[in-house]
C-alpha cells in the first residue's frame, strides 16, 4: 500500500463547442470589469471577436507573448496592464499566452480566464516557467493557477498538423512523468493513463482528418487531464532536460518535448518497469519508449534535436546545466547518463527496447 496526499485543482472548467462566447459571462462571474486581452497576432481575428463580446470591459490588448516567458516581456506587459488598471487577464492561445498571463497574475494579483488553442495543459497548473539571462526556472504557487479555463474545440480545428502533433506529445509528457513521480497517487495515475490513451487514439486519426471534431475534443480533454497531473505532482528528468534546452538554447517548446520524451522514458525504464508496462498498455504497444517514438514518426513529428537546430557541440554544456541542481527522478541522473540521453535525442535514434 502506498501512502499519499492529494490536492484537487480548484480551477473552473468550461468545455464544449462555441464556449468562447461565454467569456464575458465568466469575467462577470469573477466580479471583474477591466480586461487585458492577451493573444498573438496569429489570433487577431479571434481576439477581435472576443474584444467585441466584452465591449467596454476591455481596457488593454497585448500581442507580444513568446515562448519560455522571458522576464522582459512580462515587464512590458505588466507596465501596460498597470497603466490601465487591469483587474483580469483573458489569455487566448498556447503555452506562451498562458505563461505570460500567469506571470502577470503572480506579480499583480490579476484573475485569469484562459482560452487554450493548443494542447499545452499548463492552463490548469499552479506552475510558472520563466526565462532570465538564458536560464529557465520554475516556481509554483496557488496564485499562479488560473481561475477559469474555457476549452472551445472549435478553436483547435485549424491548428496546423505539425503543431497538433508536438503539442499533444508535450501533453503526453506530463502524464508519463506523473506516473513515475515520487508524489504519484491513484487519482493522478488514472488521469495520466486516460490522457496517454486518448492522445494515442486521436493523433493517428487526425493525421488523415485534421478537422475531426471528436478527435480534437479527445485531445483537448487529454491535455486537460495531463495538465492536471502536471499541476498536482512533481516532474522528472524529461522536464528538466526540456527546460534547459528551451531556456538556455532557445529550442522550441513543444517540438523539444516531442523529441526528448521517448529518450527520457528509455533512460528511466529500468528503474520503473511496472510504470512503463502500464504506459505500453495504454499506448497499445509492447514497449513504452519505442511506442512513443513510433507514434511521433508515424504522425510526421520531429525525432531529433539536430532538426530543431541544436548543435552536437552544445550537448556538453546542456549536460552541465541540467546537472547543476538536484532533481527528483526514478533513476539517478549522472553526467554520463544524461550525455547518452541527449546524444540519442540529437541523433534521432529509435530507443532500444528494454
Amino acid at each position: 500500500m502506498k501512502s499519499f496526499s492529494y490536492d484537487a485543482s480548484p480551477a473552473r472548467i468550461v468545455f464544449g463547442q462555441g464556449t468562447i462566447d461565454t467569456i464575458a459571462e465568466e469575467v462577470r462571474r469573477l466580479g471583474r470589469s477591466r480586461v487585458m486581452v492577451l493573444a498573438s497576432r496569429r489570433l487577431n481575428a479571434v481576439a477581435a471577436a472576443v474584444t467585441a463580446s466584452l465591449g467596454d470591459m476591455v481596457v488593454a490588448r497585448f500581442d507580444g507573448a513568446v515562448m519560455h516567458t522571458p522576464i522582459e516581456v512580462t515587464t512590458a506587459a505588466l507596465k501596460l496592464a498597470e497603466s490601465h488598471h487591469v483587474d483580469v487577464v483573458v489569455a487566448i492561445g498556447g503555452g506562451s499566452a498562458t505563461g505570460l498571463s500567469k506571470a502577470l497574475a503572480l506579480r499583480a494579483g490579476f484573475d485569469q480566464v484562459i482560452v487554450p488553442t493548443t494542447y499545452a495543459g499548463s492552463e490548469v497548473t499552479p506552475v510558472l516557467g520563466e526565462t532570465e539571462n538564458g536560464r529557465k526556472t520554475t516556481r509554483s504557487s496557488p496564485h499562479i493557477r488560473p481561475e477559469t479555463v474555457i476549452y472551445d474545440v472549435d478553436l483547435t480545428l485549424d491548428l496546423p498538423l505539425d503543431t497538433t502533433v508536438t503539442s499533444a506529445v508535450n501533453a503526453m509528457a506530463h502524464a508519463v512523468e506523473a506516473l513515475y513521480s515520487a508524489e504519484s497517487n491513484p487519482i493522478t495515475d488514472s488521469m495520466a493513463i486516460e490522457a496517454i490513451s486518448g492522445i494515442a487514439r486521436a493523433l493517428p486519426i487526425l493525421v488523415d482528418d485534421p478537422t475531426n471534431r471528436q478527435c480534437r475534443a479527445e485531445l483537448l480533454q487529454s491535455a486537460w487531464l495531463a495538465g492536471t497531473c502536471l499541476g498536482t505532482v512533481g516532474m522528472g528528468i524529461h522536464h528538466k532536460v526540456c527546460h534547459t534546452l528551451g531556456g538556455s538554447f532557445g529550442l522550441p517548446h513543444a517540438p523539444t518535448h516531442t523529441v526528448v520524451l521517448p529518450h527520457a522514458m528509455a533512460f528511466n525504464a529500468s528503474a520503473v518497469p511496472e510504470v512503463m508496462s502500464r504506459i505500453a498498455t495504454a499506448l497499445g504497444v509492447s514497449d513504452a519508449a519505442t511506442g512513443v517514438f513510433d507514434l511521433v514518426t508515424a504522425c510526421g513529428g520531429p525525432t531529433s534535436l539536430r532538426e530543431l537546430g541544436m548543435g552536437h557541440d552544445q550537448i556538453e554544456h546542456a549536460v552541465e546545466l541540467a546537472t547543476s541542481a538536484a532533481y527528483l527522478n526514478p533513476r539517478e541522473i549522472t553526467a554520463a547518463g544524461l550525455n547518452e540521453l541527449l546524444d540519442n535525442a540529437w541523433s534521432g535514434r529509435r530507443p532500444a527496447i528494454r
